[in-house]
């Protein structure tokens, strides 16, 4: 089997509750501690096997690492981690998984290899977001349920609101809703890309 480690929890002696993201559920394992066991960090793709024990969850056992092309650049990694990590409070109630979220993991892996970090993740979770029916191109106000026309703020979830209905970053009317409707970040800059991505790491 193969999985993204979405969740990790340390127990005694330094065992490993690991939560992985699979093509159709969610696994929670236990992997025990051993000096012979190779390294696993939240975000990691790994080819596993699942062995039935006394235990309510199954053990972790003959892990095999799948490499990503840029592992090694910190920053990517960094970022990449970040996005996994709250994979995990929105999926963790579901008891059957859709391929998509599986799916939109290995194409984010791919496109991070050729594109900057932020913008891969930004437009994969737009794609997340459409999939879920949660991507608001219809721009109403959700504290004041009117109507935007000119410059937002954004809360989580990428929920639209006016700028005066609350205190956070401005960002420009037009150019984000480009981003919705085409979700490519290629004419956001920078600046516009980074608040976008602190306001995603609240919450998917």
């Amino acid at each position: 089997m193969q999985g993204y480690i979405i969740d990790l929890k340390v127990v005694k002696d330094d065992d490993l509750i690991v939560t992985l993201l699979c093509e159709n559920e969610l696994i929670t394992s236990y992997r025990f501690y051993g000096a012979r066991h190779s390294n696993i960090n939240i975000g990691y793709k790994i080819d596993f096997e699942l062995e039935k024990t006394k235990s309510s969850i199954p053990r972790l056992k003959d892990v095999i690492q799948l490499g990503f092309p840029w592992i090694l650049n910190n920053q990517k990694m960094y970022a990449w981690q970040r996005y996994l990590k709250l994979f995990y409070p929105h999926l963790k109630e579901l008891e059957d998984l859709e391929p998509f979220y599986f799916f939109l993991l290995d194409n984010l892996v791919s496109k991070i290899e050729k594109q900057n970090v932020l913008r891969a993740i930004l437009e994969s979770y737009l794609l997340l977001l459409d999939h879920e029916g949660r991507l608001h191109t219809d721009f109403e106000c959700l504290i004041c349920e009117i109507k935007i026309n000119s410059n937002l703020s954004m809360i989580r979830g990428f929920l639209p609101v006016h700028k005066e209905c609350i205190r956070g970053k401005v960002f420009d009317y037009k150019k984000i809703k480009e981003f919705f409707l085409t979700k490519k970040s290629i004419n956001l800059n920078d600046n516009e890309v980074e608040n976008l991505f602190e306001v995603l790491l609240l919450g998917l």
